[in-house]
């Protein structure tokens, strides 16, 4: 059974919707899930959990969220090296690069981004979003 950790940071709601979708499917295909927000993880707790999704929405001119978001990744960037993870926000503007650029920056840690790029929601998240999330939850249950 996969140990799912799924770390994020929402300033509307958005990016809280996706987790707990994410989360629901993860339970529903048998994986034990900790939601968590970046004060609660660190790279001292990459080695309890089998995956890691990280969610953050897109902030500024399409960056992560500076405050907490950012400095907790960047803390835990140089331990991602074969870690299996997912990335996924949401977004108002823009036409996804912050997800771009999060991706190649976990690449270029030697992580394994789940199916190579992140799961973007515009705005809140619809159904069709909700259950593309889900989805994403089963799936990393099993990977």
């Amino acid at each position: 059974m996969n140990q799912l950790a799924i770390v994020y940071w929402s300033g509307t709601g958005n990016t809280e919707a996706m987790a707990n979708c994410i989360a629901q499917g993860a339970v529903e295909a048998g994986a034990q899930v900790q939601q968590m927000g970046p004060s609660d993880f660190s790279a001292a707790r990459l080695s309890e959990f089998n995956v890691i999704a990280f969610g953050c929405p897109a902030m500024g001119a399409e960056v992560l969220e500076e405050m907490e978001f950012e400095p907790m990744f960047a803390g835990l960037e140089h331990s991602l090296s074969g870690k299996k993870i997912a990335l996924f926000g949401s977004y108002g503007w823009g036409d996804g690069q912050w997800m771009r650029d999060w991706c190649a920056r976990c690449m270029d840690a030697n992580a394994a981004v789940y199916d190579g790029q992140g799961l973007m929601v515009h705005e809140a998240p619809d159904s069709d979003a909700q259950e593309a999330c889900r989805a994403l939850g089963r799936a990393l249950a099993s990977w």
